[in-house]
């Protein structure tokens, strides 16, 4: 699937996270645990940011200055009412490109609609987005080796993909960074999420 479809597919379920019903605290445990290995609060960036703004109003209550980013516009829409001060991208993570380096980027259940052929470049397009010492949390699925699927259980057919456990741990070591915490928060089902850091200045020089 397109990136563009996924978006399509996303505006048609927008009300799946605007009802009474949904967790609005589905990710921010994971959030404030990969915030506690940022040094110092700066520039940061939700990756998928969806509609909710959840992940976005708690970086700003902790000093942060997010940016939202998301490929639905129906998502956008309803982000940018909630926060019209902050700064929001309507863009396919596989083609945007970052115009700083952030303390802190989430993609939280979003990284999985990308192709597998594509999941490792976006990745080190992240890694590479962090300033010295900054975080990346993002959640995947947790399966053995890498693999795709379709999958229609939220309504619209969505594609998922997983670089798999091993796959990722390696694409962190190879870019130099440290894998801070793994974990599998929803198990039996195959759902983990990862936070992973990059050195600071004087790290990189050793």
């Amino acid at each position: 699937m397109t990136p563009e479809q996924i978006g399509r597919a996303y505006d048609q379920i927008t009300q799946l996270w605007t009802r009474d019903s949904f967790n609005r605290s589905n990710g921010l445990a994971q959030l404030q645990r990969a915030m506690a290995f940022v040094a110092s609060p700066g520039p940061a960036l939700d990756v998928g940011c969806g509609c909710t703004g959840r992940f976005l109003e708690l970086m700003l209550q902790q000093g942060y200055q997010p940016q939202g980013l998301d490929i639905s516009a129906q998502m956008l829409q309803l982000a940018r009412q909630r926060h019209p001060q902050l700064t929001f991208w309507a863009a396919d993570i596989v083609r945007w490109q970052p115009t700083e380096h952030y303390s802190l980027i989430s993609a939280w259940d979003c990284l999985w609609h990308i192709e597998l052929s594509q999941q490792a470049a976006v990745l080190q397009k992240l890694m590479a987005a962090l300033a010295p010492g900054g975080v990346l949390m993002f959640s995947a699925g947790g399966v053995d080796a890498p693999g795709e699927h379709l999958d229609a259980s939220m309504g619209p057919l969505l594609y998922y993909a997983s670089l798999g456990v091993t796959g990722y741990m390696q694409l962190i070591a190879e870019q130099g960074l440290q894998c801070r915490h793994l974990e599998f928060d929803q198990y039996p089902e195959l759902h983990c999420w990862l936070v992973v850091q990059k050195p600071e200045l004087n790290q990189q020089q050793d």
